[in-house]
């Protein structure tokens, strides 16, 4: 995502490296290459064009602070051009209504229906809600039955009506079913086109004009470039919708569409789809991507995940374990589990800054955890709590039994040990430090 857009940005901020103070001529120089590097990315001309002349005035209006150099002052000052381009404040996804609506639009082939099954999710998991899910897409049978298997995985009801080509009575039906059954979301999934056609559009505004929904939806596939901009706009002048979704940022996009829907559409991007599994999506944040485009990482959203995942009561559990020295392989599957849960493994890699570039040509394998697991998985209840009995026989039985050999069946339990060993000397020396500190604090003295 964004890596052809920031090789090129960091190649422009060169032009100003070494530079003793910013001139009129190498600020036009870098804002001609970073114009370039817009365009490339398939930007909007225009918006690209009042980007570079947004950063140009400023960077011309500043006096440079002798601790900061004319490079660093542009990359700060193209930073918070980034992020205002993409809408500034975080966009509120704002449900009042009970049951709330929200209504999805977009053309066939988007993504739409899936990013349905992730919004129940999301909303199902993170916020305690209990969505149901509306198939109202009537034209293509297929349409129904994936929404009922995307359902089927995240347990979440799907009401459809096979022979009812209505959408209107459906969603009627849909509502009074989730007031009936205590559902406090509806997410109406509609029919997707191959291209936006009068029928179509005709269908939908009445169905919005219909349930009225908390929040309508443009789901937009972000490798489309500056078409899905444009069928954006045609949606919107129909539709009016609330804010947009953009899926597939994971796969090989230039990053025009995130760039320039915000300017050319004036509605938000509130949601992003980062790849395909159905936890595989963000809240849309400008000031995160804005760090991601200029390769600085996105430490907070990564951490986020890792809270949603890890529970502190098992944290602490795990700690008390460590100082006893009595981590094993069962704590270690689990850890494996969280992990995977977090989501693409180049994807998180790549929010720790300065690790994406580097990262960039190695093929991270999300089944890199496979073998590990076999070889635990193969291992008696007793052999995972008690790893020291592992001796050259049973790690045989194990290479046998996890179709693995036994060179890896060793390189595993040695990393573990090793793991093993590192994690209680950190956990120590911790607990050591915080003594220590303890050690030099003045208690109070009860009797006075």
């Amino acid at each position: 995502m964004f890596e052809n857009l920031s090789d090129r940005l960091e190649r422009s901020f060169k032009i100003l490296k070494g530079e003793g103070k910013i001139t009129e001529i190498n600020v036009a120089e870098t804002m001609k290459d970073i114009r370039r590097a817009l365009l490339d990315a398939d930007v909007n001309y225009r918006v690209a064009k009042d980007f570079t002349n947004h950063v140009k005035e400023k960077a011309l209006g500043m006096n440079v602070l002798t601790a900061v150099k004319p490079g660093q002052l542009m990359v700060k000052l193209v930073h918070d051009e980034l992020v205002t381009l993409m809408g500034g404040e975080d966009a509120p996804f704002v449900l009042k209504s009970h049951p709330a609506v929200v209504l999805m639009s977009g053309l066939q082939g988007s993504g739409k229906t899936t990013f349905s099954g992730k919004l129940a999710q999301y909303l199902k998991t993170k916020q305690g809600k209990k969505p149901l899910l509306v198939a109202c897409d009537v034209y293509r049978p297929a349409a129904i039955d994936q929404l009922k298997v995307v359902g089927g995985q995240i347990e979440v009801p799907v009401y459809a009506e096979l022979d009812n080509k209505n959408v209107n009575a459906i969603a009627d039906h849909a509502i009074q079913q989730a007031k009936t059954d205590g559902n406090d979301v509806v997410i109406i999934d509609t029919a997707g086109r191959l291209a936006v056609d009068e029928q179509m559009m005709q269908e939908i505004s009445s169905l919005k004009d219909h349930v009225r929904p908390d929040e309508t939806l443009f789901v937009v596939d972000a490798m489309t470039g500056q078409d899905a901009v444009n069928t954006a706009k045609e949606f919107n002048d129909r539709l009016n919708f609330d804010g947009v979704v953009l899926t597939k940022l994971d796969g090989d996009t230039r990053g025009g569409a995130a760039l320039s829907i915000r300017t050319v559409v004036s509605k938000p991007i509130k949601f992003i789809g980062t790849g395909e599994k159905l936890e595989a999506m963000d809240v849309f944040h400008p000031s995160r991507m804005a760090d991601r485009i200029l390769g600085m990482g996105d430490v907070v959203s990564l951490v986020e995940r890792a809270q949603e995942q890890f529970d502190e009561d098992e944290a602490r559990k795990l700690q008390k374990k460590i100082q006893k020295n009595q981590f094993d392989f069962n704590d270690f599957l689990k850890q494996i589990g969280q992990i995977k849960k977090m989501g693409n493994l180049k994807d998180l890699a790549s929010m720790i800054p300065g690790v994406g570039k580097a990262i960039r040509d190695v093929d991270i394998d999300d089944n890199a955890f496979k073998g590990v697991e076999a070889i635990i998985r193969s291992m008696t209840p007793t052999e995972r709590t008690h790893p020291e009995i592992l001796d050259s026989s049973r790690r045989r039985r194990i290479a046998g039994g996890s179709g693995t050999d036994i060179q890896q069946v060793n390189r595993l339990i040695k990393q573990f040990d090793q793991t093993r060993k590192m994690m209680k000397m950190v956990t120590g020396a911790n607990m050591a430090g915080m003594a220590s500190k303890m050690k030099g604090m003045k208690m109070p003295n009860v009797a006075e």
